[in-house]
């Protein structure tokens, strides 16, 4: 696992869970992580980051259009 240094001014009120939850939904949005290793990341279960995702408005289902008819081919 990488380690990473970031400066932020001190105006920003965040510790480094909120920052890991900010890192894990994003990359989890872009499709970088799967829902497993974003929870992992942010030190969640699937359950409790789920449950937040709804709250960043991200959706669970992060298929594209090829992805989701392929799903529908093998059910």
């Amino acid at each position: 696992m990488k380690t990473i240094s970031i400066n932020l001014p001190d105006f920003i009120d965040l510790n480094e869970k909120e920052i890991k939850l900010l890192i894990a939904s994003k990359l989890y949005e872009e499709g970088k992580l799967s829902l497993g290793e974003a929870a992992q990341l942010a030190e969640l279960s699937k359950r409790a980051f789920i449950e937040i995702l709804g709250g960043f408005d991200i959706s669970l289902f992060n298929y594209n259009t090829e992805e989701l008819r392929n799903d529908v081919k093998r059910a």
